[in-house]
C-alpha cells in the first residue's frame, strides 16, 4: 500500500463546515428547470394563501355569521353554508396546490441528481491516476450512493418544506397584523427567544451531520476493501482484526449519527412545546384583553378585541409557530445534504489531467523516398506525430542542444534518428523512445528515479529487472503520462511526450498490466475493450495470436459467455490471456508488458510466449517482469536499484560481467 493511501485510509474524518457557495452551486442545477421550480414557487404561495386566509376566515365566520345567530329565533342559514362552502373552496384549492408541487418536485428532484451524476462520472474519467492511488474507492462510491441520496431529500422535501414553511410563516405574521399589532409584536418577542434556543440546538446537529457523513464514507471504503480482500483475510485468519478495525469505524459512524440524530430529533418537540407555550400566553393575554375591555388595533382598524379575532390569532400563531419548528427540523437534512454536495463538489473540483500536448498521431502513407508523408483517415500500416500548423521540429531540436553530457548526446542522436517529412511536421512512429537526466518521486521529496538517462531504439525488446520498489512500473507509468516528470525529459521519436496530447500517446502504447480488469460483458466486449471499432474477426485473431482461443470456445456459450464480478468464473491465467488479447486487438506501435504472465503457470507461459512473440514483432516492447527466464530473449535488459540504472546489456553481456544481473539470475541474490 502506497504511503499516499495509508495516510488516507488512517485519516480522521473532520467536523468541517460544508464548503462556501455549496447551496449556491445546488440551485445553480435546480434552476436548469426554472419553469417547474416557477410553477412549484407559484403552487406553494396558492397553498400558504389558503391556509393564512382559512385562518382569517374563521374571524368573520364566528362575528359576523355564527354569533349573530346565538339565540335567534328564525336564523338564516344561507349566508353561514355559503361561508362554509367558500372557507371548503380555500382548503380545496390548498390541497391540489400542495399535491401539484409534490408531483414536479418529483421530475426536478430526479432531474437534478441525473445532471450531477453525470458531471460527477465525465469529470472522475479526466482525474489523474494520482487522485485513485491516494483515495480509497469505497469512499469515491459514496459520493454517488449516500452523498446523492442526502442531496436528493433535500431536493425533494427539504427545500421546497422549507420554503413552503417560510412563506406560511409570513402569510400568518402579516396576517396577524391585520387582526392586532399588540398581540403580534407578543409573538414576535416570544419568537425571538425560541430562535436562539433553536439555533443552539440546529448549529450543534448540524457539525455532527457533517461528520457522520465523512464517517459513512470512510465505512464504506473499509467494507469495498474487505469483501475485495476477503481471501486474504481467511488466509491469514484476519478475521478478528478485520472486525475489530470495522468496529472501531462503525462506533464513530454510530457515534457521529447519534449525537446528529439526537439534536435533530430534539428541534421538532423543542419547537412544538414552546408553540403550546405560547399558545396558552396568547390565551391568557388575549383573554384578559378581551375581558378587561382592553383595546386592540391592527392593520385593518382599531376596535374591540372580539371572540372571532382571538380565535383567529390563536390559531394563526399555530400557524407561525408549527412552520418555524418544521424549518428547524429540515435544516438538519439540510445540513446533511450540503455535507454530501460538498464532498460531491470536492470531487468535481480536482483538478483534471493537464495536458498541454499539441502533438497528435495521424495514419500516413510514405512516399518512395520514405520521409514524404500524405495523412489520411484509414489504417494503411504507418502512423505517424503531426505538429501544429507553424511548428517545425526546431524547438525541441535546440531544447536538445541545451542539454549536457550523455543526455545532450541522447537527445541529439534521437532527432537525428527520427524519420520526419520535408516540412518538419510529421514524424514517423518508429518507437524510438529515450529518457534525458530524468528525476521523478511520486512525492516531490522523495524521489523514485534518480536523474537516469537511457534509451530503447524502435523495435527492441526492452526488459526492466530489479527488486521491489526499484523503479520499474514508475518508468512504464512515466512513459504513458500517468505521471509527469520533475526534472528530465522524456523523448519519444524525438519528440518531448509533454508535447503529445495524452489520448494519442496513450493510443501508441498498448498496455497489458500485472492486475487485470474485466468488466461486465461478453468474452468478445472484454476483448474489443482494447480497440471498441474492431469487428468480431479482429477479436477472435487476436485471441487466436496469444492463444487464447481454445479455452474461450470451451466456455458455455464461447466468445458470448458473459462475464461478471471481474471474471470471476476464470482462472488468473485466463483473466490475463484475456487482457493480453486485448492489447493485441488494440494493434498499437509499442507494448508496454507489465508482469504480463506473472499469473500464468510456467506450461501455460510456453505457450503464451509464442503469442506474445507475434503480438512484439516490429514493436518497441518494454518487458517488467520478476521472472527473469521470461527475458532472456530481450534485445537489451536493464537492471534497477532504487531508482538507478546500475547495468544495461543483452543477457548474455549482462550474464559475462557477472554483476547484479549475475547474481539474480544464478539466485545468489533474491529479487526481493
Amino acid at each position: 500500500m502506497s504511503d499516499a493511501k495509508q495516510n488516507t485510509r488512517n485519516r480522521k474524518p473532520a467536523m468541517r463546515k460544508p464548503a462556501p457557495g455549496t447551496t449556491k452551486r445546488i440551485f445553480g442545477y435546480i434552476m436548469a428547470y426554472r419553469w417547474r421550480v416557477i410553477a412549484i414557487v407559484a403552487c406553494i404561495l396558492v397553498g400558504a394563501a389558503a391556509q393564512a386566509g382559512s385562518a382569517l376566515f374563521l374571524q368573520s365566520l364566528i362575528d359576523t355569521y355564527i354569533l349573530p345567530m346565538v339565540g335567534a329565533t328564525d336564523p338564516d342559514w344561507g349566508p353561514l353554508i355559503r361561508a362554509i362552502t367558500l372557507m371548503g373552496c380555500l382548503y380545496v384549492a390548498g390541497i391540489v396546490a400542495s399535491w401539484l408541487w409534490q408531483w414536479l418536485i418529483v421530475t426536478v428532484e430526479q432531474g437534478v441528481l441525473k445532471k450531477i451524476r453525470d458531471d460527477m462520472f465525465a469529470h472522475q474519467q479526466w482525474l489523474p491516476i494520482r487522485y485513485f492511488d491516494t483515495n480509497e474507492h469505497g469512499d469515491i462510491m459514496s459520493h454517488y450512493t449516500n452523498d446523492t441520496d442526502t442531496l436528493r431529500q433535500a431536493i425533494s422535501q427539504s427545500f421546497p418544506q422549507m420554503f413552503a414553511s417560510g412563506i406560511s410563516a409570513i402569510a400568518a405574521i402579516i396576517s396577524m397584523l391585520w387582526l392586532s399589532v399588540p398581540i403580534t409584536a407578543f409573538v414576535l418577542l416570544f419568537t425571538v427567544g425560541l430562535y436562539f434556543v433553536v439555533r443552539a440546538i440546529v448549529g450543534r446537529a448540524g457539525r455532527y451531520f457533517v461528520k457522520q457523513q465523512h464517517w459513512l464514507g470512510d465505512v464504506n471504503a473499509f467494507v469495498e476493501e474487505s469483501v475485495n480482500g476477503q481471501k486474504v483475510i481467511k488466509v491469514f485468519n484476519h478475521e478478528p482484526a478485520t472486525q475489530k478495525t470495522f468496529d472501531e469505524k462503525n462506533e464513530e459512524l454510530f457515534e457521529a449519527a447519534a449525537e446528529a440524530n439526537t439534536w435533530g430529533n430534539v428541534t421538532m418537540p423543542v419547537v412544538g412545546n414552546m408553540g403550546y407555550i405560547l399558545y396558552i400566553l396568547l390565551a391568557i393575554v388575549g383573554g384578559a384583553m378581551a375581558l378587561a375591555g382592553v383595546g386592540n388595533f391592527g392593520l385593518s382598524g382599531a376596535g374591540p378585541l372580539t371572540l372571532g379575532t382571538l380565535i383567529s390569532l390563536l390559531t394563526l400563531s399555530r400557524s407561525f409557530i408549527n412552520p418555524l419548528g418544521q424549518v428547524s427540523m429540515q435544516l438538519n437534512m439540510v445540513m446533511m445534504a450540503l455535507a454530501g454536495a460538498s464532498r460531491i463538489f470536492q470531487l468535481m473540483d480536482e483538478p483534471v489531467e493537464a495536458d498541454s500536448g499539441t502533438v497528435t498521431l495521424v495514419n500516413v502513407e510514405l512516399g518512395e523516398d520514405g520521409r514524404t508523408m500524405r495523412e489520411v483517415d484509414h489504417e494503411t500500416g504507418h502512423w505517424a506525430w503531426k505538429r501544429e500548423e507553424g511548428d517545425d521540429g526546431t524547438r525541441s531540436l535546440k531544447a536538445a542542444e541545451k542539454l549536457h553530457g550523455a543526455a545532450r548526446e541522447v537527445a541529439l542522436k534521437a532527432k537525428e534518428q527520427a524519420v520526419t517529412s520535408p516540412d518538419g511536421r510529421y514524424t514517423l512512429l518508429r518507437g524510438d523512445v529515450r529518457f534525458t537526466n530524468v528525476t521523478f518521486g511520486y512525492d516531490p521529496a522523495k524521489p523514485v528515479l534518480h536523474d537516469i538517462t537511457w534509451f530503447a531504439k524502435p523495435g527492441q525488446k526492452m526488459a526492466l529487472v530489479g527488486a521491489t520498489g526499484a523503479g520499474k512500473t514508475t518508468v512504464t507509468n512515466l512513459i504513458n503520462r500517468f505521471y509527469d516528470i520533475q526534472e528530465g525529459q522524456i523523448l519519444y521519436d524525438g519528440i518531448d511526450v509533454k508535447n503529445i496530447r495524452k489520448p494519442d500517446l496513450r493510443r501508441s502504447l498498448g498496455v497489458v498490466l500485472q492486475d487485470v480488469n474485466l468488466f461486465t460483458g461478453t468474452v468478445m466486449d472484454n476483448i474489443r475493450y482494447g480497440r471498441l471499432d474492431a469487428t468480431d474477426e479482429e477479436c477472435i485473431e487476436a485471441a487466436k495470436l496469444v492463444n487464447a482461443d481454445g479455452f474461450i470456445r470451451m466456455l458455455p456459450q464461447g466468445y458470448d459467455t458473459v462475464l461478471a464480478g471481474d471474471g470471476s468464473g476464470l482462472s488468473q491465467g485466463q483473466r490475463q490471456l484475456i487482457s493480453i488479447a486485448r492489447a493485441a486487438v488494440a494493434d498499437s506501435p509499442a507494448l508496454i508488458l507489465d508482469e504480463a504472465t506473472s499469473s500464468i503457470d510456467t506450461r501455460t507461459e510456453e505457450v503464451v510466449q509464442a503469442g506474445m512473440d507475434a503480438l512484439m514483432k516490429g514493436r518497441t516492447v518494454f518487458v517488467i517482469a520478476h521472472r527473469l527466464s521470461t527475458v532472456r530473449n530481450s534485445d537489451v535488459i536493464m537492471v534497477l536499484d532504487h531508482g538507478n540504472i546500475i547495468e544495461r546489456g543483452s543477457h548474455d553481456e549482462l550474464i559475462a560481467q557477472k554483476g547484479e544481473y549475475y547474481q539474480l539470475y544464478t539466485g545468489a541474490v533474491e529479487l526481493e
